[in-house]
């Protein structure tokens, strides 16, 4: 059974009274990547722990095509700023793999694949906590792409990195989009938007404003909200 659609019908999450996010109506289907758009604080990281689950709603529900349970082993978040346990580069990155059980040396010899891939093979046995930003992004994408999520969610993965760690952060991501994850990104940067997303969903004021293909929402917009955001505006 497949992981997707995930579909959002009513929901919402209010914070001491305050709706952060919803209701919202929302469906997410195939491959791609979706970036979330919109202002500083519009709603954008609430949303997307509203769809991975992590967060209680107050309203509404949000299914998956199988029991929660199941989605969400088979769904991954990487957060902003990311969270580095106290071992080494390759511990961190085998973490996931033994949590379910797969040996130590097993586990260790696959997350040395991914050591190797996004380039720390020479800070493998280095502590994680020690890390620059970039290096820890890259890490926690490792770390969440190492049992192959259907879906993987991103909260501003490359927010103040330089455009070097930029760039490799966005090649994997690039790579894990065309091995089948379906990733759902916020992102404050339209540049990397428009590089990296095949669907735009913008948020507004704790509401999503507009869900369309990026070609279409960089071609013309449908809402006021779209086209303010575009110019640069302030969206109040």
């Amino acid at each position: 059974m497949t992981l997707l659609p995930l579909i959002a019908k009513g929901a919402t999450l209010r914070r001491r009274g305050k709706v952060l996010i919803g209701p919202v109506d929302l469906r997410l289907e195939g491959q791609g990547i979706t970036a979330v758009i919109g202002p500083n604080g519009a709603g954008k990281t609430s949303l997307l722990k509203m769809l991975h689950g992590i967060v209680r709603l107050n309203g509404g529900s949000v299914t998956w095509n199988c029991p929660m349970a199941e989605a969400q082993e088979r769904q991954a978040f990487v957060f902003q700023q990311p969270v580095m346990m106290r071992r080494s580069v390759l511990d961190n990155v085998a973490y996931p793999l033994r949590l379910i059980g797969v040996s130590r040396g097993e586990a260790r010899a696959r997350a040395m694949d991914w050591v190797e891939r996004i380039g720390l093979s020479a800070a493998a046995e280095r502590s994680a906590t020690v890390l620059s930003g970039g290096e820890r992004q890259k890490l926690a994408l490792a770390r969440a792409l190492i049992r192959k999520p259907e879906v993987l969610f991103l909260d501003e993965p490359c927010a103040s990195l330089d455009g070097r760690a930029t760039r490799e952060i966005e090649a994997l991501l690039q790579e894990a989009a065309a091995d089948g994850t379906r990733l759902v990104m916020s992102t404050h940067n339209l540049g990397q938007a428009t590089r990296l997303a095949t669907e735009i969903i913008l948020v507004a004021r704790g509401q999503i404003q507009e869900h369309q293909p990026a070609a279409a929402f960089f071609a013309g917009p449908n809402t006021d909200e779209g086209r303010a955001f575009l110019r640069g505006d302030i969206i109040e």
